[in-house]
């Protein structure tokens, strides 16, 4: 099994010839925009590490509405550990590469590699606490401060090998969906992104694609 976030994930707590057990395991699979790739309530079967792209969490209200509760990318673990069922629905924000592993042999590796569960364990920690900053900005932040924090949040995180104090991007979510996520309308949303691209924090391209030319200037604006 080999992958370019391998070292980053979950695998990167296994030596060669775990690898080489698990590997007789997983798949990767490749999945398109819009596509589900677990749903909410349903029996959970299978976990997954994100290789490439973005995927969007969303949990359902009783009266059919959604909230969209995270965002996941290389090399997030897919998945709640020992879960019966799946706590909230998974879907492709943009073109996604999973590696898929069945649900019990996953379990059954954790149980015998310590070093495996503590590595998932960490990961879990780290969403976790990247989840309570998040609740910081979604409950103090000023509207041109989020839009500029969800920028961040996608600039630093797409590509795990990227460096430098530059990123260009293609925006994974609609302007209805980064909407949702920040607790905005679609027309603050537009008006922040104008006002960042008029200021020369960004460069908007046909509408998705985002430069930021400095990353330090962008993260200025985050009030953080």
């Amino acid at each position: 099994m080999s992958c370019e976030v391998r070292h980053k994930g979950m695998c990167g707590a296994l030596n060669a010839d775990e690898l080489m057990a698990l590997s007789a395991h997983t798949r990767l699979v490749n999945h398109d925009a819009g596509d589900e790739l677990s749903g909410e309530k349903t029996p959970a079967e299978s976990y997954a590490t994100v290789i490439r792209g973005v995927v969007k969490l969303t949990k359902t209200l009783e009266d059919g509405r959604q909230q969209i509760v995270g965002l996941q990318f290389a090399p997030d673990f897919l998945g709640r550990l020992n879960a019966e069922e799946n706590a909230v629905s998974a879907e492709a924000a943009s073109d996604v590469n999973l590696c898929r592993v069945p649900k019990a042999a996953l379990e059954r590796m954790v149980k015998s590699n310590p070093a495996l569960a503590e590595r998932l364990m960490a990961q879990t920690l780290r969403e976790l606490d990247e989840a309570r900053e998040w609740m910081v900005t979604l409950g103090r932040k000023t509207a041109a401060e989020k839009v500029a924090s969800f920028l961040l949040l996608i600039a630093t995180h797409l590509d795990p090998e990227a460096e430098g104090d530059s990123r260009r991007f293609d925006l994974p979510l609609s302007r209805a969906d980064i909407a949702d996520f920040l607790g905005l309308t679609i027309e603050t949303v537009s008006r922040q992104l104008s006002r960042l691209k008029s200021d020369g924090i960004i460069s908007v391209v046909a509408n998705r694609h985002i430069e930021v030319p400095r990353l330090s200037k962008l993260k200025a604006c985050c009030g953080s």
